[in-house]
Parts: C-alpha cells; sequence; structure tokens
C-alpha cells in the first residue's frame, strides 16, 4: 500500500476513538452525511421559527414545518384563538357602547299633536295644528287590536329584550354593503327610531336605534313602549298615531277599533303611502286584503284568535276603509267655531293660548254641523238676492252675525260668524259686541216691568203693570224719571229731553202690547225710567246678558243702545223661551287630553231668572209682533213664532230675534269698513231705501230655522196668565186711576226743574242719553243706535212689514260705538 493511501484511510477510519466503523468506509461515508443532514433541518427548524432576527415568533404562521397548503392553514388552535379575541373585541365594544349610550330626548317633531273638535253628533270637525296626532294610552286601544300589531310586526315583543339579532345582523349587512335597505326592527327599535332618532338609513344610525332598544328596556316597561309605537307610527292620510288613524279611516275612536279594522291599520305601517287609497285604488285595495289576511292568519298562529274566528272576519269582508276626507282647516265657519270653543274651553279650566297651542286635546262641541250649514246656506242665499258690491256701492261692507241657542239647555248648536278666515275677516260676529241690538231690548223693559212695577206716581209704591197697560205714544213727548221731573237737554231750545219715534204719528195712549207690536219707542222708554234703571238692568243681566255689553244709566238705554252679541241675545230670548229658567251658554261638552276628561265642562244648570208667568207673558206679547206687527216676515216659518225686530239709529244695525218652543236664534245685519272702525249707515243696502231688521235679517232667520226644525214636530208655546188689571200712566184717557197716580206732582205741569242725579242730556232724534262717557279704547259711546230712524225695530214704524215715510226730524250725529272690534 502505497504512504499516500495510508494516511487517506487513516484520516478516514479515525473516530472519536481512533476506530474505523465495522462497515468500512463507504458506511462511514453514509453515516457522516446522514448526521450532517438532520442537522440541517434542525437549524432549518430553528430559522423558522425564530425568523431572520433569531427570535422565536408570537405567531405560527405561515406554519413552520408544513409544506404546501398545509402551511397557508391555521391550525385549529390558531383558528379558536383568534375567535375568542375577536369575540371578546365584539363583547368589549358592545359593552363601552352600551355604557356610553344615554336616551337622548325625544325629538319635539314627534311629540306635537293636534287639537281635535268634534261636532255634536262626535264627528270630527277639524283639526288645529301641523301634526295631526292625538296621543292615547294603552288602555284605549283593545287588547286585540294591540295583538294585531304584534302579530305583524313583533309577536316576540313581550318577550325580546328589545332587538332582533338575526334581523339586526342581515339589516346592517345589507346596508354595509350598499344592498336593499331593511328593516329588521323590533317594535322596540321602530319606537326609538320614531321617537329619539331621524329617518334616515345608515350604519351609524341603525347601531345607536341598537344600543337605544337595548337600554331603554331598563328605563320604560313594554306597556309604555307599545303605547309610544302606536302613537308614534305614520299610518298615511297625514294621521299620525292610532287615534287619528281609526278617525281618518273608519272615522272612529282607537278604542272603538275591531279586530278586523286594527289588522288593516297595522298593516298600513309598512306602506302607508300605497295603502291609503284602499278606498279607491283596486291595486291599493288588493294589496291591502293580502297584508289584512296575513295579519289575521299570523293571529291564528300565535293563538290569539281562533281559526273560526278568522274565518268569521274572512266572511265579513275586507273592512274597506271609509273615503279620504281631509281636515276642513279653518276655512268658512270652522274658524268661528274653534275660536267659540277654544274661548270656553279657557274660560273653564287654567288651560292658556300656549297649552293649547302645544296640541293633544280633544274638544267635543255643542255645534251641530247640519244647523251650521243650513244657517251659512240661509246667509249666502240672502246675500245673492240681495247684496251686488260690484254693482252697488251701498252693498259694500255689509256683514251678518248670528247665532242659534237650545233653549232647554243653553248649548248653542249654531252660529255664523262672517265670511270666514279664509276670506281675512277674522271677527266672530256672532260672539262680538258692539252693534247696538234696538228694540230687540224692549222685551227685557216689559220683563222687568212685570216683575217689578214702575214708579207712576213719585213717592208711592211701584204699581203693577200688564201688557194692557197704556202709555203715551206720541212722537217728541218729554219724557220723565220717577220723581216727576222732566229729563233736560241742554241741546234742545226748551232745554228739555224730547223723545222721537220714528214717524210723528199720534199714537196716543196705547197698551204696552201695541207699542211692541208696532216698536214705538216713547212707551218704552217712559215705561224703563218709571222702573228705574236698576231693575232693568238686574232683568237683563239674570236673562243673561253681560254687564261690559250694557248701555250706561241713559234714556236710550231702555230701547237698545246696548251691545249684546249675537249668542247672548239668542240666550236672553231662550229664557223666555224656556219659562224664565236662564241657562248659561255653552260650546263644550267634554275636553280629553292624555286619554284622561278634564272636569268643568257638565252642562250649565238652569237657573230660574224671572217666574214662568213673566216669561209666559212677554213670549205672548212677542208672537203678537209676528201675528201683526213688525215681525210678520217670520211668519214664512209655519209655526208658532215669537219675536221682535230690531233697527237703530241710521240704520246702523238691524236685528231680528225669535224663537219656537224648540230653538232660540238671533240674527244681526251691519255695515263696517274693515279699514276703518265704526258702524256705517246701511241706506241703500240690497236696494232697500231704509234697512229694517224685519227685512234682510228676519229672511236669514225664517231660512235658517225652516231647514233647522225641518222634521221637528210643531210645538206650542204655553198660554199666558191672566194678570189682571194693570195701572196706566197718569193723564190716560178714560182710564182708572191706580192707588198711587192721583199725586199732583206726577200732573203734566209738573216742574221742568232738571233733576242733578239725572246730569244733562243731548237731544237725539230717537231718543236722548246723558253725555256719553269714554270707553277704554278713547271713543265715546252712541246715544242714537238704540231706538234710530225706525224706532228700534220698527218696521215702517205704523203697520206691520211696512215701510215707513222718512222721518221730519233732523238725522242723528254719527257717533262711534263702544267695544267694537275692527
Amino acid at each position: 500500500m502505497s504512504e499516500h493511501r495510508r494516511r487517506t484511510s487513516g484520516r478516514a477510519g479515525s473516530s472519536g476513538s481512533g476506530d474505523v466503523p465495522s462497515g468500512g468506509r463507504a458506511e462511514a461515508r453514509r453515516a457522516s452525511r446522514g448526521d450532517g443532514g438532520r442537522r440541517r433541518r434542525a437549524t432549518d427548524t430553528r430559522r423558522a421559527q425564530t425568523g431572520r432576527s433569531g427570535r422565536r415568533r408570537l405567531i405560527d404562521y405561515p406554519r413552520a414545518g408544513k409544506h404546501g397548503l398545509r402551511r397557508w392553514l391555521p391550525s385549529w388552535k390558531q383558528v379558536l384563538g383568534t375567535f375568542l379575541v375577536f369575540a371578546g373585541g365584539v363583547v368589549g365594544l358592545v359593552g363601552y357602547a352600551y355604557a356610553t349610550t344615554t336616551i337622548p330626548s325625544a325629538n319635539p317633531s314627534t311629540q306635537a299633536q293636534s287639537n281635535t273638535y268634534y261636532w255634536s253628533d262626535g264627528s270630527v270637525m277639524t283639526t288645529q295644528g301641523s301634526t295631526n296626532r292625538q296621543n292615547v294610552d294603552l288602555a284605549q286601544v283593545p287588547k286585540l287590536v294591540q295583538w294585531d300589531f304584534l302579530a305583524a310586526e313583533n309577536a316576540t315583543f313581550y318577550t325580546d329584550p328589545g332587538v332582533d339579532s338575526q334581523g339586526m345582523l342581515r339589516a346592517v349587512y345589507h346596508m354595509a354593503t350598499g344592498g336593499e335597505v331593511q328593516s329588521g326592527s323590533t317594535i322596540t327599535q321602530q319606537f326609538v327610531k320614531n321617537t329619539y332618532l331621524t329617518q334616515n338609513q345608515s350604519v351609524t344610525r341603525k347601531l345607536r336605534e341598537i344600543m337605544i332598544s337595548l337600554k331603554i328596556g331598563g328605563q320604560m316597561s313594554k306597556q309604555q313602549i307599545l303605547q309610544g309605537y302606536l302613537n308614534s307610527c305614520y299610518y298615511g292620510r297625514d294621521a299620525y298615531g292610532i287615534e287619528a288613524a281609526a278617525r281618518t279611516y273608519y272615522r272612529e275612536h282607537a278604542f272603538q277599533l275591531t279586530v278586523s279594522q286594527g289588522a288593516f291599520i297595522a298593516a298600513t305601517v309598512n306602506e302607508p303611502s300605497l295603502l291609503m287609497h284602499a278606498d279607491t285604488d283596486p291595486q291599493a285595495k288588493a294589496q291591502a286584503a293580502a297584508r289584512w289576511k296575513y295579519v289575521l292568519d299570523r293571529m291564528v298562529k300565535i293563538n290569539k284568535i281562533t281559526a273560526a274566528q278568522e274565518q268569521q272576519y274572512l266572511a265579513a269582508g275586507f273592512p274597506t276603509p271609509k273615503p279620504y276626507a281631509p281636515s276642513a282647516g279653518m276655512s268658512g265657519q270652522t274658524g268661528y267655531l274653534v275660536q267659540t270653543a277654544q274661548k270656553y274651553v279657557e274660560a273653564h279650566t287654567s288651560l292658556t293660548d300656549q297649552q293649547l297651542g302645544h296640541g293633544g286635546y280633544q274638544i267635543y262641541t255643542t255645534f251641530d254641523k247640519k244647523k251650521v250649514n243650513a244657517l251659512s246656506a240661509s246667509v249666502a242665499a240672502m246675500e245673492q238676492k240681495h247684496l251686488d258690491p260690484k254693482h252697488r256701492s251701498a252693498d259694500k261692507d255689509v256683514q251678518v252675525g248670528a247665532a242659534s241657542v237650545d233653549p232647554s239647555t243653553g248649548a248653542v248648536v249654531a252660529l255664523y260668524g262672517g265670511a270666514g278666515w279664509n276670506k281675512g275677516h277674522w271677527t266672530d260676529n256672532a260672539d262680538a259686541t258692539g252693534v247696538p241690538v234696538g228694540s230687540t231690548f224692549k222685551p227685557i223693559d216689559l220683563a222687568s216691568a212685570l216683575d217689578h212695577g214702575a214708579v207712576l206716581s213719585p213717592g208711592q209704591p211701584a204699581s203693577p203693570i200688564t201688557p194692557d197697560s197704556k202709555f203715551n205714544g206720541n212722537d217728541g213727548i218729554t219724557i220723565k224719571n220717577q220723581q216727576g221731573q222732566e229729563l233736560p237737554d241742554p241741546s234742545d231750545p226748551t232745554g228739555l229731553l224730547h223723545q222721537r219715534n220714528d214717524v210723528p204719528t199720534k199714537w196716543g195712549y196705547i197698551t204696552l202690547r201695541k207699542a211692541m207690536e208696532q216698536s214705538v219707542n216713547t212707551p218704552y222708554v217712559q215705561l224703563g225710567e218709571y222702573v228705574g234703571y236698576d231693575n232693568v238692568e238686574s232683568e237683563a243681566l239674570k236673562a243673561g246678558l253681560l254687564r261690559k255689553s250694557l248701555q250706561y244709566d241713559t234714556p236710550g238705554f231702555y230701547i237698545g243702545t246696548s251691545t249684546p252679541s249675537a249668542i247672548r241675545m239668542a240666550d236672553a230670548y231662550a229664557t223666555f223661551d224656556d219659562e224664565g229658567v236662564q241657562h248659561e251658554p255653552y260650546s263644550v261638552t267634554k275636553v280629553v287630553a292624555d286619554g284622561q276628561q278634564l272636569p268643568g265642562f257638565e252642562a250649565p244648570k238652569g237657573t230660574t231668572a224671572m217666574p214662568s208667568s213673566t216669561a209666559d207673558t212677554v213670549t205672548d206679547v212677542l208672537q203678537g209682533v209676528v201675528k201683526s206687527g213688525t215681525g210678520t216676515n217670520a211668519q214664512a216659518l209655519g209655526r208658532p213664532v215669537a219675536g221682535k225686530t230690531g233697527t237703530t239709529d241710521d240704520y246702523k244695525s238691524a236685528w231680528f230675534i225669535g224663537y219656537t218652543p224648540q230653538l232660540t236664534t238671533a240674527v244681526s245685519m251691519f255695515k263696517e269698513d274693515p279699514k276703518n272702525a265704526g258702524l256705517q249707515s246701511m241706506q241703500g243696502v240690497g236696494g232697500f231705501s231704509k234697512v229694517f231688521g224685519a227685512d234682510m235679517p228676519t229672511e236669514v232667520w225664517a231660512g235658517y230655522m225652516s231647514a233647522a226644525l225641518q222634521g221637528q214636530p210643531v210645538r206650542q208655546f204655553p198660554a199666558a196668565p191672566a194678570l189682571g188689571q194693570g195701572a196706566n200712566e197718569f193723564g190716560t184717557p178714560t182710564a182708572t186711576p191706580s192707588p198711587t197716580a192721583s199725586s199732583p206732582s206726577a200732573s203734566p205741569t209738573a216742574s221742568a226743574t232738571p233733576d242733578p242725579s239725572t246730569g244733562p242730556c243731548r237731544h237725539h232724534r230717537r231718543h236722548c242719553v246723558s253725555p256719553s262717557p269714554t270707553d277704554t279704547s278713547g271713543t265715546t259711546t252712541t246715544g242714537g243706535p238704540g231706538g234710530g230712524p225706525t224706532g228700534g225695530g220698527l218696521l215702517g214704524g205704523t203697520t206691520g212689514g211696512g215701510t215707513s215715510p222718512t222721518p221730519t226730524s233732523t238725522p242723528t250725529p254719527t257717533f262711534p260705538h263702544p267695544g267694537r272690534r275692527p
């Protein structure tokens, strides 16, 4: 063996001990290569686990020691760990969001409600407010109607936490990916969205909805949430809340809804804009019927009704809603009706304009829809027949006010306030003061004389008075006070007051009945002075007039210088109609707020204002006015009628107030420029040279009463009682002097020295008044309108229904009137 081979062999065969493996050198070489491979693989593994830096990786991914696809597939530990970390993060985020979420204040718009006004039959007159909503308590919604909504929207409402996790995730996914917007909302979520959030569809808004829904369950009961939901939903037809929906679809209150009706209303929540037309649109009706049936099917499925009950509902047919009738608003007479009712509510509660303005009140009125329409139609018919403002300047600015009262209760059943708020006429002529009532005041003089008698001789007790008592009816007589002194008038050359009638007819001494029928002024001015202002004023107040509308103590007071409203005059005559029992006029029967009825709206109890004998006697006299006096045009009604005409100075106002046993109505007519306060003469209006209460006002009255009483039985007035012999004014020819009428001081030659207590007078063509006091508006009160050129309702002065000749006396100066609103 050569030296080279020996050296090689020696190195190759040596081991730790220098021994050569038994396998020889080839085996040694194979062993050496195996050890090196293992060392290299271990090194690779360590490098993979520690990375290039040599440190061990926190997450073994891609997976070390794996090749191909397995290298990239996570282990089950990695999957579980990742899930736990993600779930923990979500829980943490939700917990943080829940802890930091606060329930916001309710949106003001969602709390806005309207006031709803109802006719006397319970149907809706109008809603006042921008939002047609009236919240109701859940107790006012029938249980099964509540379940109609739960079956349709959220059957698990009473057991779920306020959210539907599956629906929620589905809705969030669709919105996040730009897909179709979905609700996925429980009733709690819908309540939250309606009440606290906006209707915008976004992920952020949806997440807030979820958080608030979860949190609100801890602060509100399920009943409160359901109540809020039912009151906040939009149902179509401008109806917000179930009460408004019940009204607009079925003319019912929420508590009157049936299961079948409730199923339809529940169906409208999803598609209100389509289903609101289910009464007229065949497509909408078909879809509504399908959804209605679905709700009933669900009611069976959740065991709220039986299958047999469902079949009954299906057999009865789809409950087609009533035709859509949008609110009439405040046009026509509605504005005046609402105004009158609102004033009554404020007068009988502590509610203010601001509180009523917030809405939420249901106000039930006494107004009869048919009668209101009939009164408005009668005014329109009169205006169309007589007034032509486009071609006759005298017909411009003519106005009418009227009121109709049930005499047995005082309920105001109809009124006419003017052309309408939509026409720019804001003042309610039926409830406004400022139009003198003229001779329609004379029945109050007569009633006071019947009750109190008259001091016909100074210093003597009052003598009994009856309608057959006679007084001087001549034109231009001087008027005496209870002291027998003639009343002064510095403007007259004689220094004395000479009371005027419409015409210088020499009536002589006539009965008070005759003077009432022909509306002669002088007997009633003198009667009033003898009875006394205090007694007459008291009689007026007990009959129902208000002190603020009564004129001051003047001779003109007795023939109508006072300015009560048409409502109050109708009510005063209703006192005669109801045999002396006065009922305060009222216009509201019930007010409901938040499901609770407010106290204080019971019908006013009647009080005895005068003996029935007095009222029945006045009624008997007023029947004579219609039968043979100035009110004969009222005979067109074809029923027993009692009434009185009234026309004031210079024809500035004309009235007719009349009644049957069932109904009392007052109609006034006047002329006023809306831009300039103050009554104007109505001479020439309607082509009449003189406008009397017996003409156009009586025409309005008769037209309305004919329609209002249609179908009602004809009733008779009570017979007038026998009153015996009444005293006559001293000086009456052939009259038997009364025991108290013999004093010389009552003689026509009695001293004309003015009584300081009466004060100076102005002499006017129709009557005299004391110096006119200044009213609160700075204008002076009129002395002229009460008696007026026509004797305060004298139709023609001498004949019933005729036209009087032109007066020969000088015209009365024009004065503005107290309390008149522009």
